[in-house]
């Protein structure tokens, strides 16, 4: 592929991601002034709480515990900038390094304020109020599982791109791991449905906003 042709794929790739980056903050913002207005999905966050609950014990509930984990920032963010690191040293770029901080800044920043602008309350306390000092929307750990192991998979495939080969991709098991820690926060009710939902939402705008980032200035010691 010629530099014209690469920089004009490179564009394209920019462009559908500042697109879909800002859909899917749309779609945050939808989630949220349902929550707010006390419309339709905030009432299915409850029509799925009334459900009835099997309670885990004793081993079970470790496991679960261990589960919810994979969504845990001390943990993702310990996988991301190791796996950063070993990129950034095998290549010579501080690029790795960059985007998986400014991912971590990301997840942080944007959505720990939210969370303290909101304040929701938990459904684990049986009630279900805003600005009353809760951490529950949007879903820290949704957002941290899908942005974190997310930017991960991004990074690894990005720097294993080289021909022969097309790049080792890990997307199915950054879907896997989302949907794990989603289900697991609701059986063990630390989240409403509609905090995952949101912080979902948030996490996958800001991991495709820093993929547009990465496509419109790209390192040249980037594979093609």
């Amino acid at each position: 592929m010629s530099w014209g042709s690469l920089d004009i794929a490179r564009k394209q790739e920019r462009n559908k991601a500042v697109v879909i980056s800002a859909i899917l903050f749309l779609a945050f913002l939808l989630v949220t002034e349902q929550v707010m207005t006390k419309s339709y999905i905030y009432r299915l966050d409850h029509k799925i709480e009334a459900l009835k609950h099997h309670t885990f014990r004793g081993l079970s509930s470790h496991f679960l515990l261990a589960l919810d984990d994979l969504g845990l920032r001390s943990l993702t963010a310990t996988c991301l900038l190791l796996t950063a690191a070993v990129i950034a040293y095998r290549f010579r770029s501080w690029r790795p390094i960059n985007l998986s901080v400014a991912a971590l800044l990301l997840l942080n920043g944007v959505v720990g304020l939210s969370k303290l602008i909101f304040g929701r309350t938990k459904p684990r306390l049986n009630m279900d109020y805003l600005h009353q000092g809760g951490l529950s929307y949007p879903s820290g750990h949704a957002s941290n599982a899908l942005l974190t192991w997310g930017m991960l998979a991004y990074l690894v495939h990005t720097y294993t791109n080289r021909k022969p080969f097309k790049g080792i991709r890990l997307y199915w098991l950054v879907g896997v791991i989302t949907a794990t820690v989603c289900v697991v926060s609701l059986i063990r009710k630390t989240h409403w449905f509609s905090d995952l939902l949101g912080g979902l939402f948030l996490g996958g705008s800001l991991l495709i906003f820093l993929v547009a980032l990465d496509r419109a200035w790209p390192s040249k010691k980037q594979p093609e």
